[in-house]
C-alpha cells in the first residue's frame, strides 16, 4: 500500500506541491527564529511602559532581550526540515520498479 501511495505521489504533482509547501513552512519558521525574540521584546517593553504609567515610576532593571522566544521556532524549523528530508528521500531517492502494461516479448509465441 505504501508503494502505491509513493508511486501516486511521485507520478503526480501532488507530491511535489506538498513537498514545496513543507519546505516553505520550514523557511517561514526559520524567519520566525529571528522575528519571535523581537516581537517578544517589543510586547514586553510595551507592557512595561503601560504598567509604569499606571503605577508610577519605579526602580526596575532593564528589559532583557528574550532569546528564549526563538527556541520554539528553532524546534519547529528543525522538525519540519527533518520531515521534509525524510519524505523527499523516501519519494525520490529510492527507485521503484516500473510497471509495464505491455506484455513481455518473450512471453508471447512468435506468429508468422
Amino acid at each position: 500500500m505504501l508503494d502505491r501511495l509513493r508511486r501516486v505521489l511521485v507520478e503526480s504533482y501532488v507530491g511535489a506541491i506538498a513537498m514545496g509547501w513543507v519546505l516553505a513552512d520550514c523557511i517561514s519558521h526559520f524567519v520566525g527564529i529571528f522575528s519571535a525574540p523581537i516581537a517578544g521584546w517589543v510586547s514586553q517593553k510595551n507592557y512595561h511602559d503601560l504598567t509604569q504609567k499606571m503605577t508610577g515610576p519605579q526602580l526596575t532593571g532593564s528589559l532583557a532581550f528574550p532569546f528564549q522566544d526563538a527556541l520554539p521556532e528553532l524546534v519547529r524549523t528543525v522538525l519540519f526540515l527533518l520531515i521534509w528530508y525524510a519524505v523527499v528521500r523516501w519519494l525520490y531517492y529510492r527507485p521503484f520498479a516500473p510497471t509495464s502494461l505491455q506484455p513481455d516479448a518473450d512471453a508471447e509465441p512468435n506468429r508468422k
